[in-house]
């Protein structure tokens, strides 16, 4: 279901915006969709974890404050000596 959507912005922005959707052979509410739709759906993407790292969390547990770099470091400075 559509639902309208009152948006101000400045007149120079709407016009090139326009001559843009014109070009690409689409609306200007079509275009203001479909970015709105990629920019949420990246943003929700990002919150999710995949099955494997779901698995895994929680597996090892570590102080607040350890530091991962440098337990990386030391472990592969003691593991190449």
């Amino acid at each position: 279901m559509d639902t309208k959507l009152t948006l101000s912005l400045n007149k120079t922005v709407i016009e090139r915006a326009k001559q843009y959707a014109k070009t690409q052979n689409v609306s200007l509410s079509k275009m203001i969709e479909s970015y709105l739709a990629a920019v949420t759906e990246k943003e929700e993407k990002e919150k999710q974890n995949t099955p494997l790292v779901e698995s895994l969390m929680g597996v090892i547990d570590l102080d607040a404050d350890f530091d991962y770099k440098k337990g990386y470091s030391d472990y592969l400075l003691n593991k190449y000596k």
